[in-house]
């Protein structure tokens, strides 16, 4: 096991990871890159077919055309969500041809790619650097991946292909349509998602790119969001994904009253401390509660008369109604969270897709992320000093990814919007099981007991004066949750093996995560 080290923010983590040098998180904004992007090698146009016609037979050939051999880095996006039918396909061709140890590097995981396990336990898969949901996180925490799990956030992820921290050799993207040249886009045909960003960097930076597509249209397929100059080849199956699995159970609105009077708190927050004004612009997270918050918001925008400026997606009809009722002229998106999204980005011209290099990426001259006044997560559990969680329960278990939650902690003020204890657990602790966020960059915490307001933001705080939302210390809300569970919950039982890291937006890493017992 590699030796640890602590970090800048009181964290121990391994020296190395996967074989690799580790970057110790330094501190929000001190760590300052050099050198130059990373760079595919240069190809020859006198290598591909006149007639512009890259189609191949299967996925099988097309893995074997770009040269697949063990120890590869295999890349794939996430624009399906849990409706995702490639990624197996592409390990169960990796597997027939008798591949091994094989790097999985995908944008996000879903409970749908519980099979590759299997893969995992045979070896074809050496270990997942991508988020890991539900059944693959499980399977990282008991300590049965080889290889450790590295999280990013989608911003991290593009800044770590950018700067050559990881080189992808294969990038196999489904895309709803694409001609035969390689264009590709997902906001039109049968399987339609939205939009391919997620998949932008790996098109750009891969070795060898990889079209996958259920609707083969004539050239030029356009508006093209993958540009068909950066594919190898393209491979024309039955279907891609399933659209209407987009939609989850963490993207619908919530139905708990509890959940929903911390929306309305978060909204009236936005209106009463001036942060809802003319031109604002906002974003709000997939959550239940966050996407609740948005409803509140547009009645009191309605009411007051306010246009925001623009919104940030991840989109879905709560926002595409506000853009078709004016109150907004722009929703730039990231990635589309139903069907109406997927619809609206189509016909919309104030519909625009992004990428995360627009978006999140920190490594570049500027985001939109920090040009947002508002934005509205999630966490799994805060602390006293608003350090926050969203990787991992109180019990250790690694079960959700970072998602653009990090990047989006740049915004001019970032709001959790949590539940005071969930099944009887609390959410506030002394000291977050697994680092993910900065106490700095996290200005309010909303519950359904009141909203704690970080002691940095002295200006948050007297523009709160004279509004009649509940405002209560954190301490306070730490030591009154306890007493309606009976204390605080139990200290996760960890072992000594670190199963995965966590990387701060810069690339460095703030913290790890242990096997469970």
């Amino acid at each position: 096991m590699s030796e640890l080290i602590r970090n800048a923010a009181g964290r121990l983590i391994p020296t190395r990871i996967n074989e690799l040098e580790t970057k110790p998180y330094q501190g929000v904004g001190a760590w300052r890159p050099s050198g130059r992007k990373w760079s595919p090698p240069i190809r020859s146009a006198a290598d591909f077919p006149v007639d512009g016609n890259k189609c191949v037979s299967s996925i099988h050939d097309a893995l074997k055309r770009a040269g697949i051999r063990d120890g590869m880095t295999i890349s794939t996006h996430h624009h399906f969500r849990n409706g995702d039918l490639v990624a197996r396909a592409i390990f169960d061709a990796a597997a027939e041809l008798g591949v091994k140890d094989l790097r999985w590097f995908p944008s996000a995981s879903f409970p749908c790619h519980a099979p590759l396990i299997d893969h995992l336990e045979s070896g074809v898969i050496h270990h997942i650097e991508g988020s890991m949901n539900g059944p693959l996180g499980g399977y990282c925490s008991r300590g049965k991946m080889r290889g450790l799990g590295v999280l990013r956030s989608h911003g991290g992820r593009w800044q770590a292909i950018q700067d050559g921290e990881v080189r992808i050799d294969i990038a196999v993207l489904a895309a709803p349509t694409a001609d035969p040249f390689g264009n590709a886009t997902g906001d039109r045909g049968p399987s339609a998602c939205g939009l391919l960003g997620f998949g932008l960097a790996d098109s750009l930076f891969a070795d060898h790119v990889i079209v996958v597509t259920d609707n083969l249209v004539p050239f030029p397929c356009v508006p093209w969001q993958i540009q068909g100059n950066n594919v190898d080849s393209v491979v024309v199956v039955d279907k891609v994904g399933d659209p209407s699995r987009i939609v989850s159970g963490t993207t619908q609105i919530t139905k708990s009253p509890d959940r929903l009077l911390i929306a309305e708190y978060a909204a009236r927050f936005v209106r009463d401390s001036g942060i809802m004004r003319d031109g604002f612009s906002f974003q709000a997270g997939a959550g239940g509660t966050a996407l609740s918050f948005g409803i509140y918001l547009r009645e009191m925008m309605r009411e007051a008369g306010v246009k925001a400026g623009f919104v940030r997606g991840g989109s879905n009809r709560y926002l595409v109604e506000m853009l078709e009722e004016g109150l907004t002229p722009y929703i730039l998106d990231g990635q589309t969270f139903d069907l109406e999204g997927v619809r609206s980005m189509r016909e919309n011209p104030g519909h625009l897709n992004t990428s995360p290099f627009t978006s999140y990426n920190f490594h570049g001259k500027g985001n939109f992320a920090s040009m947002v006044d508002v934005v509205i997560l999630g966490a799994t559990e805060v602390d006293i000093d608003f350090n926050a969680n969203v990787v991992t329960h109180t019990d250790g278990r690694l079960l959700h990814g970072i998602g653009g939650w990090q990047n989006c902690l740049a915004s001019k003020c970032t709001i959790l919007a949590v539940p005071s204890f969930r099944n009887r657990v609390p959410v506030v602790l002394d000291r977050v099981t697994t680092l993910c966020g900065p106490g700095e960059l996290i200005d309010v915490i909303a519950t359904e007991r009141g909203l704690c307001i970080n002691p940095r933001r002295e200006d948050l705080i007297e523009a709160l004066r004279g509004s009649d939302l509940p405002l209560i210390e954190i301490a306070e809300l730490k030591a009154e949750v306890e007493r309606i569970c009976g204390g605080p919950p139990a200290k996760p039982a960890q072992s000594e093996q670190v199963v995965a890291a966590i990387q701060w937006v810069d690339g460095t890493t703030i913290d790890c995560v242990h096997a469970v017992k």
